[in-house]
């Protein structure tokens, strides 16, 4: 028996919640040394430098800076994600002249994480400038940009309300839902290609490849997400980390100033702990969905 719409929502919700601490507690270290080196490329030579300089300054708390936020950020964007994921996969279903439990092809799959995408970045983008101005704060108090640090979540958030007002948290928002949109066709796509590959190679269903292909897979999709829209990702985390200083050009001014006084490649400065994060990270997120939206599912089978 099939869930009532409502209960099916509430169930891709807690299940993208789930992916989205998964995805948080694999990767939170290696997104810090990326937010660090996208903000300040000058100030680290690389990877390795960024991520002992770090640890060197601030201790292994530093590498978990923006934790708290980057939990809320992830499990409600990918709550939202995944509810929506599933309701525009019934809007494709009703546009293309479908019944309700048709599956869907790959690419119908990649269009209606892309749609729902948009409703995620809502919530993403104020949880987003939290984790990434606390990711870097030690560097911009150092440089003298800032009188002085905030090391909290709520000493930020203050800060925020007092000095930009509530639309202070969603600078960056148009540059967010530019990287989400692209991002997530390619993030969708990939993951349920690479899943039907599999599931033909193996001669089964893509519910029962196992968990190695689906950790593959959610990494698969997250490596092709970020080679896609990385340049949106750093110009994001830059309008972001320095509108606390005041207020901040929009996204195509920053684009310019960062390409003309840095060069192209400071678009893609943090580029390699993204790459290496993603398979874990990407991994963990699409097992802790799929295994507990599974369990879930398994309670309207009968």
């Amino acid at each position: 028996m099939a869930p009532h719409p409502v209960v099916q929502a509430i169930i891709d919700l807690s299940a993208g919640a789930t992916g989205g601490a998964a995805c948080v507690f694999s990767g939170q270290p290696l997104d810090t040394v990326k937010v660090k080196m996208q903000t300040f490329p000058k100030l680290y030579r690389g990877f390795i430098h960024c991520f002992m300089s770090t640890y060197k300054q601030v201790g292994l708390r530093g590498l978990y800076q923006g934790t708290s936020p980057a939990l809320m950020a992830n499990i409600a964007e990918n709550a939202v994600l995944f509810m929506s994921y599933g309701f525009c996969q019934q809007v494709i279903r009703f546009t293309a002249g479908l019944h309700s439990k048709a599956v869907l092809s790959d690419v119908q799959k990649a269009c209606a994480g892309s749609v729902a995408s948009i409703f995620s970045s809502l919530v993403l983008c104020p949880t987003e400038l939290v984790k990434c101005r606390l990711q870097a704060m030690h560097e911009m108090a150092s440089s003298g940009k800032i009188a002085s640090s905030q090391n909290t979540v709520w000493s930020v958030v203050r800060f925020i309300i007092r000095n930009e007002g509530p639309l202070g948290f969603f600078q960056g928002l148009t540059t967010t839902i530019a990287r989400e949109v692209p991002g997530y066709f390619c993030f969708f796509g990939a993951y349920e290609l690479c899943r039907t590959t599999f599931a033909d190679y193996m001669k089964c269903g893509k519910d029962d490849i196992g968990v190695a292909p689906i950790v593959f897979s959610g990494g698969f999709g997250g490596a092709c997400l970020w080679l896609v829209v990385y340049p949106m990702d750093c110009v994001k985390s830059r309008i972001q980390v320095m509108s606390m200083t005041g207020k901040q050009a929009g996204f195509f001014k920053t684009f310019m100033t960062i390409t003309r006084t840095e060069g192209v490649r400071a678009l893609y400065s943090g580029l390699t702990p993204t790459m290496i994060r993603t398979f874990p990270a990407n991994g963990a997120l699409f097992l802790g969905y799929e295994a507990s939206r599974k369990l879930m599912m398994r309670q309207f089978d009968s």
